[in-house]
């Protein structure tokens, strides 16, 4: 018998109960993704309209963000997945009814984010030198390195933010981080307007503008959900007001947690942000175009980020109950709404290409190159919202190195090569860099499914 998590009268999803059936499974399921979904999207969301924004700055503009956004994007990702450990460990005291435990995994949280956030913002004012030594042009490096700047004063923000969203994920209540970053997309739009433009007398400054906008959104994100979890009705239930900070023990669980995701996330984003970065090798038309396709990739896998934390948190609660058969099914539910969501997806890409790009830019020959990039990505949506849902599960499950050296394997063993034979030696250029990663994701998906088919078959225990 499955569990999966009930209503309270606000609409929160607080405790659970008995699930019996398929359809309870997916009603669940989709009850606790929607909120998600909607919180992931609009932090991408608040992505695509800086580079959409910028690029109606001009193309010089736009090369300088997508440059520095590629950099920035991934070392903030490997931070982001070393802290998953809040949500497993959470999810899984949650469901095990230890609720006092769940404040301390908070604080843990809090404080390894904070503390990730000095180091990712410390790498970031490195991001000149980095460009430069990697080989591209002078002028992108300068440009990118000096967004760079701006990006780093953000990072502890973003990460605090980021434990504080898992912590209340992992207690099934994602509706607050939904709300902040609703509002904050407003926000960042306004600021934006401001600072890229320069409009009711503010300095026009271009991409450096919507960087800062960004930079100050994240902060206000950060206090205004920190602060929720401080006076939420039941904090003193879960442990936030009142509780002791864990001892040292939990913390070295966490981090045992976060070390190999941290790194799996690192690898996939690498992946993709190396191929901007090759982008970038073939003009600032080419990497701005890959630019537009790669974050309307983003934008779609937001769904199955959702989906993924969703069914995360379901299997979570199943393994703290010792509930093998809820496991099962809760997993493999996930990835089945996931994947004809992002089908569904997909032929918004094959039918309207020119209408998404036109959103990001006007520049004819930019169009050009990110429509055809852009159809060539309608083609891994489906399995890169398997491979990264059955990332979430495995997670949830306690996994540790074994995916990550699947993913290195799919995306640094198969997908850059080919990328680069396809992109370059073929002369397929942007869209055969996006070739090469739908490679890399059908192979991804396709092992971690059986990682986790092999894994189902053993008893999977609380950490």
């Amino acid at each position: 018998m499955g569990y999966v998590p009930a209503m309270d009268n606000a609409s929160q999803i607080n405790a659970p109960v008995p699930v019996r059936t398929f359809s309870d499974h997916v009603r669940l399921t989709l009850a606790l993704a929607w909120p998600v979904v909607l919180s992931r999207s609009g932090l991408m969301i608040m992505v695509s309209t800086d580079v959409a924004m910028t690029g109606h700055a001009g193309q010089i503009e736009l090369a300088h963000l997508s440059i520095a956004m590629a950099t920035q994007i991934t070392l903030m990702l490997v931070g982001i997945g070393m802290l998953f450990g809040t949500m497993v460990l959470t999810a899984q005291a949650h469901g095990a009814g230890d609720h006092a435990q769940c404040g301390g995994i908070l604080r843990l949280g809090l404080v390894h984010g904070l503390g990730l956030g000095i180091i990712v913002g410390l790498l970031c004012l490195f991001g000149e030198e980095f460009l430069l030594l990697i080989g591209q042009d002078p002028g992108i490096a300068a440009g990118g390195g000096r967004l760079m700047i701006q990006y780093a004063w953000s990072m502890p923000a973003i990460l605090m933010m980021v434990a504080t969203g898992f912590f209340l994920e992992g207690i099934s209540k994602p509706r607050p981080s939904m709300i902040v970053t609703m509002v904050a997309i407003v926000v960042n739009a306004l600021l934006n307007q401001l600072l890229i433009f320069g409009d009711y007398g503010a300095p026009a400054l271009g991409a450096e503008g919507a960087v800062i906008a960004t930079s100050i959104s994240r902060w206000l994100m950060m206090i205004a959900l920190v602060a929720y979890a401080w006076t939420m009705k039941d904090s003193v239930e879960f442990g936030v007001r009142g509780g002791r900070f864990p001892g040292w023990q939990l913390g070295k669980t966490l981090r045992k947690i976060g070390y190999p995701f941290g790194i799996a996330q690192g690898i996939e984003a690498s992946a993709f942000s190396s191929l901007v970065l090759m982008a970038g090798y073939l003009g600032t038309a080419a990497l701005g175009a890959y630019q537009i396709a790669q974050n309307l990739i983003a934008l779609a896998f937001m769904v199955a980020i959702g989906f993924g934390v969703a069914t995360g948190v379901r299997v979570g609660n199943a393994i703290g109950r010792d509930d093998q058969q809820g496991i099962f099914r809760a997993a493999w539910v996930g990835v089945g709404l996931t994947c004809v969501a992002m089908a569904f997806i997909g032929v918004a890409f094959v039918f309207i290409p020119d209408k998404l790009v036109g959103v990001y830019t006007s520049d004819p020959e930019v169009m050009a190159i990110a429509t055809a990039t852009v159809l060539v990505s309608a083609l891994l949506l489906v399995f890169d919202g398997a491979q990264g849902v059955l990332m979430s599960v495995l997670r949830s499950c306690g996994e540790v190195w074994t995916p990550v050296l699947l993913y290195g394997f799919s995306f640094w063993a198969v997908a850059i090569p080919f990328a680069a034979w396809v992109g370059f030696s073929r002369g397929y250029g942007a869209p055969g860099l996006m070739g090469g990663m739908l490679a890399g994701v059908v192979l991804a998906a396709v092992l971690l499914g059986l990682r986790f088919r092999w894994l189902a078959r053993r008893p999977i225990r609380r950490l």
